[in-house]
């Protein structure tokens, strides 16, 4: 488990600009049973985490003329029985952190793992995810 003062800041980053955070299993089913897109951000201390994948996020939700109707996030490493939850609904996809998904109607539609992420500009990432929005929201 990792220290809340390392993750607050971290968390913050997308938190202030309008992503939910899904902090429970509860939480994470009663979001996943929501008709329409939501964007997952598996959130983590990771540094392709903190040098691509939250700036991408943010860049892309910031950037795209059609977004999800919903932004969540989790954070690996902390908000442990949440992350393990929103795995069960990426499933086939392998565990990943940081990950980033949206899901339609709880399935999902498009799937960017670590090794997507990681060694890729927050402006592949964004350009990556505005597709997947323009194509499924």
């Amino acid at each position: 488990m990792y220290p809340a003062e390392i993750v607050e800041p971290m968390k913050a980053e997308l938190t202030e600009y309008g992503f939910e955070e899904l902090l429970t299993p509860a939480e994470v089913d009663e979001q996943m049973k929501k008709q329409g897109t939501t964007l997952v951000m598996i959130n983590s201390v990771c540094g392709c985490s903190a040098g691509s994948a939250r700036p991408g996020v943010l860049m892309a939700v910031h950037n795209a003329s059609k977004k999800p109707d919903f932004l969540t996030t989790s954070f690996a490493g902390f908000d442990r029985e949440a992350v393990a939850q929103v795995r069960q609904y990426l499933l086939p996809y392998p565990p990943s952190s940081p990950a980033i998904a949206l899901l339609k109607d709880g399935q999902v539609v498009h799937m960017l793992e670590r090794h997507q992420i990681e060694g890729r500009p927050a402006q592949v990432i964004a350009s990556n995810l505005i597709s997947a929005f323009e194509q499924h929201c």
